[in-house]
């Protein structure tokens, strides 16, 4: 998904069936669970994950003085069939916030090693990497609250940051300018930063 256009009201569907399937995802053996007309890697819908769920629910949160009186009691049963499911399966939940953040950062790696091997293509290939990075936040500010630590994640969040700090510039915003207000520069600085163009 491309976040160069920004669609509030895909993001509350999304966020509002996400939620609405936290149980069921939660005790089952996959990372990236499918949606009602979506199955991961196919279709238009995302992949469900706490990170993807995590990333919407912050956004809606951000701009619900843009969404209707409707849509609002649209996210607040969203964000209490979250709620609900992270008390009632805490310990899956952990898990699967680490595992997927952890899954998140390893995939990072090609991004690297393409940049390394073909400078030209690393620009192009940058907006997937800043959402990879956006949602690992969203994983770690949500864990940060619950005063979980995994040194593992921790370290390997600093190793991913210092590699991809040697791929990017500092430029504006990548993702839709409505966005900029949900992602502050200081906390979420790849979403200001993209790999030079190379001729």
């Amino acid at each position: 998904m491309s976040e160069t256009i920004f669609n509030l009201a895909r993001d509350l569907s999304e966020a509002s069936e996400m939620a609405a399937l936290l149980p069921d995802y939660l005790i089952g053996d996959q990372l990236y669970g499918s949606m009602s007309g979506g199955i991961f890697g196919s279709g238009s819908k995302p992949a469900l994950t706490l990170g993807a769920l995590l990333l919407r629910l912050r956004r809606l949160r951000q701009l619900e003085s843009h969404l209707s009186s409707d849509q609002q009691a649209v996210l607040a049963k969203a964000e209490r069939d979250h709620e609900q499911a992270r008390r009632e399966w805490h310990v899956h939940y952990e898990e699967k916030l680490v595992h997927e953040a952890n899954s998140r950062l390893d995939a990072m790696r090609t991004f690297f090693d393409e940049c390394t091997q073909n400078p030209r293509q690393c620009a192009g290939l940058y907006l997937p990497e800043a959402m990879r990075r956006t949602i690992v936040q969203e994983i770690a500010l949500a864990l940060a609250a619950e005063d979980i630590t995994s040194t593992e994640l921790t370290t390997k969040m600093r190793e991913i940051d210092s590699q991809l700090r040697r791929h990017v510039r500092t430029s504006e915003f990548v993702w839709a300018n409505e966005l900029a207000p949900v992602y502050p520069q200081e906390t979420f600085w790849w979403l200001y930063s993209r790999p030079p163009v190379v001729s």
